[in-house]
């Protein structure tokens, strides 16, 4: 939760793979608001009130994640609505002459963006969707001390530069609304 609200503040997209990242611990612990707890806040070096807040947060995403269905897969309603609102934002920005920069890097990266859709499962999910799957699977295989290619490297720079900046247009936009 901590961690939750400072990344929310200060960049979108680290927010939502944080968020996605949640929802996978939640399942790794096999929803179990107990084992949690016991296995996960613990190891914090939270006080008592802290390690009560964080237990009550992850208690409504597992609430959350049960209503919602998404206990095997899937994100929960508000990952989405934050993915649509980035979506949205995306496509106002193409849309604008006001953002050359923004459109010189869509392009600059939208050929990873079409390949990685091609290899994908889902052909259908959006192109920042699609970047956002890049740079949490690349987490994961980090995480995991896995291989990642020389081509997937590249991509992910491309990637993370574009992310980066939908972020900061994202950060603006919430504190003075830009004029498309």
């Amino acid at each position: 939760m901590f961690i939750a609200q400072e990344l929310r503040k200060k960049n979108i997209a680290e927010y939502l793979l944080y968020m996605w990242q949640v929802e996978d611990t939640i399942r790794a612990f096999d929803c179990s608001l107990a084992r949690i707890r016991r296995e996960y806040i613990d190891r914090f070096d939270y006080d008592e009130e802290q390690k009560e807040e964080e237990a009550d947060w992850f208690g409504n995403l597992i609430r959350m994640m049960n209503t919602e269905g998404c206990r095997e897969q899937g994100h929960l309603q508000i990952n989405k609505v934050t993915l649509q609102l980035l979506t949205e934002l995306h496509q106002q920005l193409l849309g604008s002459s006001k953002f050359p920069f923004y459109n010189a890097e869509y392009y600059k990266v939208l050929p990873f963006i079409v390949e990685l859709r091609n290899r994908g499962a889902n052909k259908e999910e959006g192109e920042i969707e699609t970047c956002l799957n890049l740079l949490y699977g690349v987490m994961m295989l980090r995480l995991q001390k896995k291989e990642i290619t020389t081509n997937t490297e590249h991509a992910l720079k491309e990637v993370t530069t574009f992310i980066g900046m939908l972020s900061d247009y994202y950060k603006k936009d919430k504190e003075e609304p830009l004029e498309f």
